[in-house]
């Protein structure tokens, strides 16, 4: 049951189908041998006893279709469950068998899009998606001395599916598909798949997993990890009765230093029960640190803890706590204060709308142990009621829409400009007193105040901004340009009690017109993630995962009011209306065209 994401049982029949054939081989050997298969070698060896595993490469790598972007953070994320693998199967073989992991450095981009990687079912998207990265990994052909597998972390899952809200498209709605038990989230959508086979001829092993395995951090993903990537490709079966370990039910239990190998599948595996086995601080931390959150289904405005538990006598040096509301977002830094004795809770924070929410810790003892524990929760209005996305994904796309891609899926056509970078804010034009360091832009606090981003954009391009209010939210503002016509997008504009966004001007009309959303956007003291997407044939504003102003139309009908223009026309600009704006991240991703840097001492007329 704890193979693959979402198919249960039937999913690693792969690799139980080879079990099953490879235990007639073994009959022979255990009949010489006097019981269990061992005397081909005293290092531990696979199900079978054909092949030596006191040494295992694992080489990780991460998939994408060619219609699809790479996660930005893909690596940190492939990182912590490379580690997390490599601690647990150090501790359950004692040195007996040892890990060696190696994620590969850059994504191998399919030649297939994402539909054409679906074609057909579950075993023949496993065929297709390792027979391409094995040509460009070589694991069937490695001649060295370790045992090979190769595992692919896939970028998307076997049919459409959100895995970060947990929702797949069902006619004209969206519905929740996972496993979700007591307020907790566990992998297991059946939209997602994994599987793994032991290729004994060739002497290695094949593993996937799907996107809902392991992008999002669900309690118990790593496992899921484990055993595609090691246990079945090393002909591992299911023990029977199933039971809590990472070869049964393991995922829909705990993380992977809560799970186990069974002792007697180990020693069929030729490992040795050597007497006891001193664990080290660092595994110790490994095996005992938790971090659960209270309550498990928080609220809206409701305050989020981690419940923490940690092994006895633990002294911290740091612990570091961090959280997103977007699978592509920034990750947020939550200030954390250490007392003399390990914290039993911290907080999390409040957050004011249902959103899913995927959080990471990282400790460090004073003895120099380390650990990372990464965790997913939702915030949800009530326990029975998914968040649903402002922002749906491809994926979720449904029949009805008359966009064939949603614009913030839309994959970058080149690499990232970095503006802030760019600016130089001495000689940059501007409007009021601009200050900046090498970490963040902040705008003075007065009406209209605007600085010039020496760029000029390309036919489109995805704007993402990360903005810190210092003041209550007055006006946040985003000077843009799409052909010839410049325009801006405005957030959080104070009308009587209300708070407005919107694109202007559209027809002549700033806010108030078409695209105006009412609602604050935006929250003294707090980072929020701004992305706008300019095509030739519409703009999006969204913050936070939330969207704010999908608005479709020709270019000629936006223009730029006289009273936030800058001299260059070409430029793109920031702007604030009587607030302080700290300005974390302005980051340009071209999907069609090429922008240009633009000089500041040149202005065009």
């Amino acid at each position: 049951m704890a193979c693959p994401t979402g198919q249960q049982h039937s999913s690693v029949r792969l690799a139980d189908r080879f079990v099953q054939a490879i235990v007639a081989q073994s009959l022979v050997v255990v009949a010489l041998c006097g019981g269990m298969p061992q005397c081909v070698s005293a290092q531990t060896h696979t199900w079978d006893s054909r092949h030596d595993t006191s040494r295992i490469l694992l080489k990780v790598v991460y998939f994408v279709p060619k219609d699809r972007a790479p996660l930005p953070d893909w690596k940190d994320r492939a990182n912590y469950y490379c580690g997390r693998l490599e601690q647990f199967h150090r501790r359950e073989f004692q040195g007996q068998s040892t890990l060696e992991v190696e994620l590969r450095d850059e994504p191998i981009v399919s030649r297939f899009t994402t539909e054409e990687l679906r074609e057909g079912d579950a075993d023949a998207i496993f065929f297709r998606t390792l027979a391409e990265a094995d040509a460009v990994t070589g694991v069937k052909d490695y001649e060295g001395e370790a045992f090979p597998i190769l595992l692919v972390l896939s970028e998307i899952n076997w049919r459409p599916l959100d895995d970060f809200y947990r929702l797949k498209p069902a006619g004209d709605h969206y519905e929740f598909e996972g496993n979700y038990r007591d307020g907790q989230h566990f992998p297991g959508a059946t939209s997602g798949g994994a599987r793994a086979t032991y290729l004994a001829r060739d002497r290695a092993g094949w593993g996937l997993v799907s996107a809902d395995g392991w992008r999002v951090p669900y309690r118990g993903s790593d496992c899921v990890i484990y055993h595609e990537g090691v246990g079945h490709t090393v002909g591992l079966p299911h023990p029977e009765p199933g039971n809590g370990s990472v070869m049964s039910m393991g995922q829909y239990q705990g993380w992977l230093s809560e799970s186990w190998i069974d002792p007697d599948q180990k020693q069929r595996l030729g490992w040795r029960p050597d007497g006891e086995f001193e664990l080290t601080e660092e595994l110790r931390l490994y095996s005992e640190f938790r971090a659960i959150p209270e309550p498990h289904v928080p609220t809206p405005g409701s305050s989020v803890k981690l419940a923490l538990t940690w092994p006895a006598d633990v002294r911290l040096e740091s612990l570091r706590l961090r959280y997103q509301t977007d699978v592509a977002g920034p990750w947020i830094d939550v200030p954390v204060v250490l007392g003399d004795e390990p914290p039993s809770d911290i907080d999390l924070g409040v957050f004011d709308r249902p959103t899913p929410v995927s959080y990471r810790l990282d400790v460090t003892t004073r003895d120099g142990a380390t650990a990372e524990l990464w965790g997913y929760l939702q915030v949800r209005a009530s326990r029975r009621q998914a968040p649903l996305p402002f922002n749906p994904s491809v994926d979720l796309e449904l029949p009805d829409s008359d966009d064939s891609v949603a614009p913030e899926s839309l994959a970058a056509s080149g690499p990232d400009v970095d503006l802030l970078g760019l600016l130089n804010v001495e000689q940059a034009w501007s409007v009021g007193e601009w200050t900046s360091t090498e970490e963040w832009l902040e705008s003075p606090r007065r009406l209209g105040a605007r600085i010039e981003l020496p760029y000029s954009p390309p036919v489109a391009y995805r704007l993402i901004i990360i903005v810190e209010p210092l003041d209550e939210p007055r006006g946040f503002i985003v000077g843009q340009r799409v052909g010839e016509h410049r325009f801006l997008t405005l957030f959080n504009f104070p009308s009587g009690d209300k708070a407005l966004s919107a694109i202007e001007n559209i027809d002549g009309r700033n806010v108030g017109n078409e695209s105006t959303y009412e609602g604050p956007v935006l929250r003294r003291g707090e980072l929020s993630q701004i992305v706008t997407t300019v095509r030739p044939t519409g703009v999006s504003m969204m913050v936070d995962g939330r969207m704010v102003s999908q608005w479709k139309g020709s270019p000629d009908r936006l223009s730029l009011g006289e009273y936030w223009s800058t001299p260059n026309r070409e430029a793109l600009f920031l702007g604030a209306y009587d607030c302080r704006y700290r300005i974390h991240r302005v980051t340009l991703e071209p999907l069609e065209g090429e922008g240009r840097e633009l000089s500041v001492k040149s202005p065009a007329p």
